[in-house]
Order: structure tokens, then sequence, then C-alpha cells
């Protein structure tokens, strides 16, 4: 099955674009946000708005058309497979075939000062209607908050016995997220505690592709509450005997 972008009726291929250009909102910088509208493939752009927002540089939103189409038959995506449970169940299921309290540990590491993603995770208020793993029997949770150094993190891992270690990266300029996250599986293994640990990943630029790519064992990203994570963390350990 192929597809195009749906503006105003089915695949007419309608898109919406906005950037940022070092260049003044006059005629010349609204032909210049044409111009490279056109080197993006959108056909016939139109500039609908532009600001200026600061000197010598200005917003633009185009409106185009995308002249090609995706063929979702050929497209191949790493999911987590795992079932989402409800917290009750995934309640029952920690003292039914675990048996002990599983202790969570996350926090936003590296220099990354952003805590509503762990937050929603994690805090009992959780996020949208879905508790966090701080209301779940069972389950102790312990929330380093943000800008938590990879050193830092693993000592309490180790002193706190994690079970499961929740990383959030929120702050993705320059590919600072894929530096931190390697650096952080390389000190779990140096310390040899990669392999006794879950080890989670979450974030709006996550995929379970990425952090399977980076020696994660899951991957989260926008849409992910409380439940997907807990579901996974907790069948993976029962697949690896983590029980009583």
């Amino acid at each position: 099955m192929k597809v195009r972008p749906y503006g105003d009726t089915l695949s007419d291929g309608k898109v919406q674009v906005s950037f940022t250009l070092p260049v003044g909102a006059d005629a010349r910088g609204i032909e210049a946000a044409k111009i490279l509208a056109k080197e993006m493939g959108l056909v016939d752009p139109q500039v609908v708005n532009v600001e200026a927002i600061g000197e010598g540089f200005s917003f633009f939103i185009i409106y185009g058309t995308v002249p090609f189409t995706v063929d979702l038959d050929k497209i191949h995506v790493e999911e987590v497979k795992t079932r989402a449970y409800s917290r009750e169940e995934i309640e029952d299921l920690i003292e039914t075939k675990i048996g002990r309290t599983i202790v969570f540990v996350g926090a936003s590491t590296g220099t990354d000062a952003h805590t509503v993603g762990i937050d929603a995770i994690m805090n009992m208020k959780g996020f949208a209607g879905h508790y966090g793993l701080e209301r779940y029997k069972h389950i102790k949770a312990h929330n380093l908050g943000s800008q938590v150094p990879n050193e830092e993190f693993v000592k309490q891992a180790k002193l706190l016995k994690a079970d499961v270690l929740l990383v959030s990266q929120t702050v993705t300029q320059k590919d600072i997220h894929l530096r931190n996250m390697t650096e952080l599986v390389e000190l779990l293994e140096a310390e040899n505690l990669r392999d006794k640990v879950i080890l989670i990943a979450g974030g709006a630029r996550i995929t379970h592709e990425l952090a399977k790519e980076l020696g994660y064992d899951a991957g989260f990203g926008p849409g992910s509450f409380a439940e997907d994570v807990a579901s996974f963390a907790v069948q993976e350990l029962i697949d690896r005997g983590k029980g009583v």
C-alpha cells in the first residue's frame, strides 16, 4: 500500500513545513525560502507566513506538495513486542511470578536538565491519567532527577540494587544523547553490571531500534506510559528467571 500526505483530499500530498533562515523578512528572504523548499522536493511551494525573529533572522511557514509516495509494505520497524498490561495485571505478575519487590532507578542522565519524561513514567501522579511507577505495588521507584552524571547513576544503581534502569534523554542537539547513552553502557559493562539489569531508554527521539543498536534492552518514544515500561521490564525479568 502506497501513501502520501493528506491535506485537503486523500493522498493529495499537501504538507506544511517551517524553518528559520539567517535572512530578512523581505522579498529576497521569501524567495530564498521558496527555493530551499523546492530543493527539499516540494512542488509549487508557497510562503504563507514569515516573521522576523531577531536581527538578520526570519521564520517561514511553507505550504507545498510532496510528489513522492511511501510503500508501507516495504517498511520494517523493530518494536517492543511485549503486551502492555494494566497496572493491576503488572502488580499481579510481580506477586505471582517474581515474588519480591522490583527496584527501578531512573534519571535524566548527563547534562540533560529535563525531567518531564522521567517524571511522567516514575512519579506517583504519572501523566494523562496513567499513574507512574511510584503508585505500583511491589515496585520501588527511585527517581534521581536530572543532570545525573553516568558515573553517579551507575553508583546509585549498585547501592540501590536496581533491577531496572530507566534513562531519559530529551536534549538531542548534535547527537549528544547518543554519546551519553553509549557511555552509560560502557560504564555498566566495566562495572560488570550490564547483564544484571534491565536497561531501558526513553525520550522524544528514542526508538526501540535505536536503543537496541546502542546496547539497551528496550527504547520507548512518544506516547509511552508507565504501564508500557513496566510491562516490558516485568516480562523480561520473568523470562530471565529473576524471581525468588
